[in-house]
C-alpha cells in the first residue's frame, strides 16, 4: 500500500510531538533495513545539511537615521565598501567585496585576508564594526558625513539575502597544467597533484530532492543557525538530470536556491568569513533543508547513498576557465570520500572544501528543532523549476 501525505498532516504530527524525523544519513540505513515502502510509511521528514563556501551571499542593512539625517551615497564597514544606492540609510554588503586598497592579486597569489564575508561574520558575532559614510547633502538630509562603531543589535535591520546558495551538485576540480593554480576550488597542484570537491554528497539538500518535488518559494530552512526561507530559484539555476552509458542518473551542478533570513537570529558558527589564496574572499554558509516524505518517490531520492551520487571531474587549468564543455569522467561521492580517485589512469588524492561533520550537525540540529515542535514545514506556494526547465545555462557571447 503506497503512502500519500500532505504538509498539513505532517505539521499536525510535528505539533503533536509524533513526527518521525531522520537525517539523510539515518534514512539510508533505515531503507536498507526495512525497505522503501515500510520506511515511507514510518518516516515523516528527512533533514539535510551543507556547510560550504557560497560566494553569492550578502546582507541588506538598515543603519537607522542620524541626527541630523543623512542620505548615504557611499559607505564602508571596516573599510569594505557597501552599496548605498538603495535609500537613505539602506545598504547591501556582498560577501566577496574587498577593502579599498586591498592588493588583491597584484602580488600574485594574493592573500585576501578580509572581505565582505568577514564583515558579516563580525556582525553576527556581535563584534563592533566601524561604519564610515558620506553624502552630498540635501535639504531633507543635510548631514554629509558620519563615522562611528555599530553592532548588529544597535542597527535597525540586517537581512541575509543570498541570491545563489546551496548548489545541487558541484565539480570535482583538478589541474592538468604544469603549474600550481589558485581557484575558488582552492589551490590545485600541477599534473593531477590533487582533487577538490565541495558538496556534502548524501547529506546535500538538493541532491536529495533532485527534481524539486518539495523545494520551492516559501520552503522554511535552517539558514546560518536561524530560520530562513527559499524565496526564488537561485541565480544560475540550471538543474539537469542526465544518464551515463551505464544508465546511472547524474545530477548536474546547476540547481540553486535564493534564500533569505534575519541575520539577528543567526550565529557566527554557521556564517564564517573565508579567504581563498589567489582568488578572493567569500562566506561559508550553513544551510539545512527539510524534505517532507509525501510519497515513496520522494523517499527514494532522499535515501540515495554516496555510492549512487556522482560528480563530474573538471580541469580548472583550461576547460573551466575557458568554458569548454565536457569533463574527465564521473566519480561517486563514496570514491571522493575514500581519499583518492582515478583520473586519466592516475591515482589522485581528494579533499573537500565543504565540511561533512558540520553538514551532519546541521541536519541533526534541524531534526531536533522539528522533533521539539519548534520548526514547522513551510509548504511552498510554487515549486522551483526542475530539470525540464533549464533556466540559465548561458555563456555571454563576447569577443
Amino acid at each position: 500500500m503506497s503512502i500519500e501525505r500532505t504538509y498539513k498532516e505532517i505539521n499536525a504530527r510535528i505539533k503533536a510531538g509524533k513526527a518521525v524525523v531522520l537525517t539523510a544519513e539515518e534514512v539510508i540505513d533505515r531503507v536498507r533495513e526495512k525497505g522503501l515502502a515500510r520506511t515511507a510509511r514510518e518516516v515523516d521528514v528527512v533533514t539535510t545539511g551543507t556547510f560550504s563556501p557560497m560566494c553569492s551571499s550578502g546582507v541588506f542593512l538598515n543603519f537607522g537615521h542620524t541626527r541630523p539625517r543623512i542620505r548615504i551615497s557611499k559607505a564602508w564597514l571596516n573599510g569594505v565598501p557597501v552599496y548605498a544606492g538603495i535609500a537613505a540609510v539602506d545598504a547591501f554588503l556582498g560577501a566577496t567585496e574587498l577593502p579599498e586598497g586591498d592588493p588583491a592579486n597584484s602580488d600574485y597569489p594574493g592573500e585576501f585576508r578580509y572581505g565582505g564575508g568577514h564583515v558579516i561574520e563580525d556582525l553576527v558575532a556581535r563584534r563592533p564594526v566601524r561604519l564610515k559614510a558620506i553624502s552630498y547633502g540635501t535639504d531633507c538630509y543635510p548631514r554629509r558625513e558620519v563615522e562611528t562603531e555599530i553592532t548588529l543589535d544597535e542597527i535597525n535591520e540586517a537581512i541575509l539575502f543570498n541570491p545563489r546558495n546551496c548548489y545541487q551538485n558541484y565539480n570535482c576540480a583538478v589541474n592538468l597544467s604544469d603549474r600550481t593554480i589558485y581557484t575558488y576550488m582552492g589551490v590545485l597542484k600541477p599534473r593531477l597533484g590533487n582533487a577538490h570537491y565541495s558538496t556534502a554528497g548524501q547529506l546535500s539538500p538538493l541532491l536529495k530532492d533532485p527534481y524539486f518535488k518539495t523545494v520551492g518559494i516559501g520552503t522554511r530552512i535552517f539558514l546560518g543557525g536561524g530560520i530562513g526561507y527559499v524565496v526564488w530559484h537561485g541565480t544560475q539555476h540550471f538543474p539537469g538530470a542526465l544518464k551515463d552509458e551505464d544508465g546511472r542518473e547524474l545530477c548536474g551542478s546547476g540547481g540553486t536556491l535564493a534564500v533569505l533570513g534575519d541575520l539577528k537570529q543567526m550565529e557566527a558558527r554557521w556564517l564564517v568569513g573565508t579567504s581563498f589564496r589567489g582568488y578572493g574572499a567569500t562566506l561559508t554558509v550553513g544551510v539545512g533543508v527539510p524534505i517532507p516524505i509525501l510519497n515513496e518517490e520522494i523517499l527514494e531520492y532522499a535515501a540515495k547513498p554516496d555510492e549512487e551520487l556522482y560528480a563530474p571531474v573538471v580541469d580548472y587549468s583550461d576547460s573551466y576557465p575557458n568554458a569548454k564543455p565536457g569533463n574527465l569522467g564521473i566519480v561517486s561521492y563514496a570514491q571522493l570520500k575514500s581519499g583518492q580517485i582515478q583520473v586519466l589512469g592516475k591515482e589522485v588524492p581528494t579533499a573537500p572544501l565543504s565540511s561533512y561533520p558540520r553538514a551532519r550537525e546541521i541536519a541533526t540540529l534541524l531534526k531536533s528543532w522539528i522533533e521539539k515542535g519548534d520548526f514547522l514545514l513551510g509548504e511552498p506556494t510554487q515549486l522551483l523549476p526542475g530539470p525540464e526547465a533549464r533556466l540559465c545555462g548561458k555563456i555571454l557571447n563576447v569577443k
